[in-house]
């Protein structure tokens, strides 16, 4: 499961006219990309966000936004509205089970000023308990200037204390199982994945082929902006963008993610290793601008998810 776990020590802030950090369950101001919402109809709401033309982890390549930025904004979007517009308390942990998005890689280029994103998003297949929604379905259209960027669906559940507690017997201390956690193995070259910083290095190599280890930094302040007690879904979707990087290296230098379909199927831990497996598909030549990989995480013996994704040499865009 991709889990938006909050930070454990926030208290609910009071409503202003922009989205307070806690909403988007993020420590770091300068990480929250949502600005304003409103409700459209009952279950149907517009989230505004605001790009940023640069970013340390989110890094734009040949002036196109990283498509996993737009991710994290889809992320944000999904946490702010379950407790805005939903009422789940904070202390609840949201859990995705299935992300699935595809942007026009046309409408992802940067331009002189932050990219002002709208995101109309409608919720359905909501199952309540006790008035709050314990599972549901978003499906968001994002569009700037008028023109669609985007189109993502998630599946999440919203789990109590308790649920969570169930969940997950014997992990209860979050600040101890984070701080008990093992240091990362050696990262894989950076050239291999098309990343300049060590830290940002999600993949450390295997003796099979086509096989890494998960590779946890939990000093990244990106990706850990916070103390969790598993490893963050949007890890996950790094090590898909890299192991796709890894299975054919960019000629341009730089491939983007155009597509990806994540199910989730539990959480992946940090004290036992992960291996992120490739499964390059044979419809594509070598020469293709666009290749699709198949991904799968294994941990204890079991799959913690799989994943389709379409990347595409930013040259060819």
């Amino acid at each position: 499961m991709l889990t938006t776990t909050e930070p454990h020590s926030a208290a609910r802030p009071a409503l202003t006219t922009t989205v307070a950090r806690e909403y988007v369950h993020r420590a770091a101001l300068s990480e929250v990309f949502l600005t304003d919402w409103s409700r459209a109809g009952r279950d149907a709401f517009t989230v505004t966000a605001q790009l940023p033309r640069c970013h340390t982890f989110y890094i734009p390549e040949y002036g196109m936004y990283d498509p996993l930025l737009l991710c994290e904004t889809i992320r944000q979007s999904s946490t702010l509205l379950t407790h805005v517009a939903y009422q789940v308390p904070f202390g609840h942990q949201l859990s995705w089970s299935r992300l699935q998005f595809a942007v026009n890689p046309q409408a992802m280029r940067i331009e002189d000023t932050p990219a002002d994103v709208q995101l109309h998003v409608t919720c359905s297949d909501i199952r309540y308990h006790r008035s709050l929604p314990v599972t549901m379905s978003m499906h968001l259209e994002a569009v700037r200037n008028g023109s669609l960027l985007a189109m993502a669906s998630v599946r999440f559940g919203s789990h109590s204390p308790a649920v969570y507690r169930r969940l997950r017997p014997g992990r209860g201390d979050i600040d101890a199982i984070f701080s008990n956690a093992p240091k990362p193995p050696d990262p894989v070259p950076r050239s291999t994945v098309g990343r300049l910083q060590k830290q940002d290095i999600v993949l450390s190599p295997a003796a099979e082929p086509l096989r890494w280890q998960l590779r946890v930094d939990t000093s990244h302040p990106v990706l850990f902006d916070h103390a969790l007690d598993h490893v963050p879904g949007m890890l996950l979707l790094e090590s898909v963008r890299q192991a796709g990087q890894a299975v054919r290296p960019s000629q341009a230098g730089a491939a983007i993610p155009v597509s990806m379909d994540v199910s989730f199927n539990h959480y992946v831990e940090f004290d036992e290793p992960c291996w992120i497996e490739a499964e390059p598909t044979d419809d594509h030549s070598p020469t293709d601008a666009r290749r699709t990989i198949r991904v799968n995480a294994r941990q204890k013996g079991s799959t913690a998810f799989n994943a389709s994704a379409e990347l595409a040499e930013v040259d060819s865009l």
